[in-house]
């Protein structure tokens, strides 16, 4: 095919284009991952889970391999499973991933081949994982509680409208470790599920593995009014658990804030002035609930309006203010900008297949993703290279993932060669060091 090579002009210099480069990748740093899982063996151990039911007369590439080629894609950006078609000939995807990528179609058997036993044997090995990366110097761990909406625009079994969220949506739930930012567990609801749909009776399961390897842990429970609900005080008072969970304002709790919102919006509303306050701890007990519990109130005027929220704690503290605001209001680091990761940049918000069990399984597959990111970043932690402990998965991605390389492929040896220009090259190499 004969095609003109001149793209603009540069003053009086012709600027051509041509085909005669070597091959060159786009992602040269997947050789990390490689080395993580070397070292770590998420994907081995997760796929050794599933039971392969297919005729090994008829397989090319074991579950580990296929598991491995979807979660490498996604780590690099590539987040549909007909990416593959684009990215056959990838010299270092190839080299990472020990010969040539499986097909679309074999993929999408994949995800569609699980079911909800699978689903339910594949969430007990990520509770376990998490909970073998336990630092043993630990003595208190937090978990993070939250939902998250994900929209829906297709078929997809279970899919369903949420009048909170006035969307056709799946209704996700995911429980972190608040102090580390690890993902425990993501699951996969419906899209009509309340907030604490499943919450306690996972909860539950999550408490008592860690009691079983761990039992001098103390463990805390925090989360939104969303998740306040009878089963999970009772659950807190079997199993000694501390939590400090936010509950929804009603009319018998504005009674302990109402001198104070009087106040406020009198001297600091009406003059659209910002000012925060807090009502010390007072008793409080719903209807549904067994007992009475301890409560403290914020009541803030932001200038523009006011803001009273109301939290329940059985924690030990020295005022409402430090509770609110060095505990609660952390978890939106801890689990909100982690969710946010997880979601937009780990693509578990792409969950387009028909099967309900399907879609599971992709959310375990940005699970795992996001596992991968998460060493990266404990890793970059120990590094010199200080910009970098603030970068989200994004800002890995871009600055120290997808980087321009060649492969010389020798005898005995396979050299990726990056630019002299790779900004990072020194965070890279420590990386690398790091994982031995």
């Amino acid at each position: 095919m004969k095609y003109k090579n001149t793209i603009f002009y540069q003053g009086k210099k012709e600027v051509k284009f041509n085909f005669s480069a070597e091959e060159i990748t786009s992602d040269g740093a997947i050789v990390l991952i490689k080395k993580i899982e070397k070292k770590n063996k998420i994907i081995k151990s997760f796929s050794s889970v599933l039971q392969d039911k297919r005729n090994k007369s008829y397989t090319e590439h074991s579950l580990e391999k296929l598991i491995s080629r979807r979660v490498f894609l996604l780590i690099q950006g590539y987040s549909d499973c007909n990416d593959v078609n684009y990215l056959s000939n990838d010299p270092a995807l190839k080299v990472s991933l020990d010969g040539d990528l499986a097909s679309q179609s074999t993929l999408s058997r994949l995800e569609n081949s699980i079911s909800i036993k699978d689903i339910v044997r594949l969430s007990e090995h990520l509770i376990q994982s998490y909970i073998d990366t336990i630092d043993v110097s630990r003595k208190q761990i937090t978990i993070d509680v939250d939902g998250t909406d994900d929209p829906t625009y297709g078929d997809q079994q279970l899919t369903m409208f949420n009048g909170y969220y006035k969307q056709y949506m799946y209704h996700q739930l995911l429980f972190h470790d608040g102090d580390t930012g690890q993902l425990i567990l993501p699951l996969l609801r419906p899209g009509n599920c309340h907030s604490n749909k499943w919450f306690v009776s996972i909860l539950k399961r999550i408490v008592e593995r860690i009691k079983q390897r761990r039992p001098d842990l103390t463990i805390v429970v925090r989360g939104d009014c969303g998740f306040s609900c009878p089963e999970f005080y009772k659950l807190a008072e079997l199993e000694n658990l501390k939590f400090c969970i936010g509950i929804t304002t009603n009319d018998r709790l504005k009674k302990h804030t109402s001198l104070l919102d009087a106040r406020i919006r009198e001297e600091y509303l009406s003059k659209k002035e910002k000012i925060q306050m807090f009502v010390e701890a007072f008793s409080y007990q719903a209807d549904s609930w067994d007992k009475p519990q301890t409560c403290y109130a914020k009541v803030e005027s932001t200038g523009r309006g006011m803001n009273i929220r109301y939290i329940c704690s059985n924690m030990k503290t020295t005022s409402a203010k430090d509770l609110y605001k060095e505990f609660y209001v952390m978890r939106g680091d801890a689990s909100e900008n982690r969710i946010k990761e997880f979601k937009n940049m780990c693509f578990a918000d792409r969950l387009s297949c028909h099967r309900f069990t399907a879609n599971f399984f992709r959310l375990f597959l940005s699970a795992l993703t996001y596992e991968f990111y998460f060493k990266i970043k404990c890793l970059i932690k120990q590094s010199s290279y200080d910009e970098a402990k603030k970068w989200q998965i994004d800002n890995i991605r871009l600055y120290l993932m997808k980087v321009g390389a060649t492969v010389d492929s020798k005898v005995k040896s396979i050299i990726i060669k990056f630019s002299k220009s790779y900004i990072c090259r020194n965070l890279f190499a420590e990386i690398v060091q790091l994982c031995y």
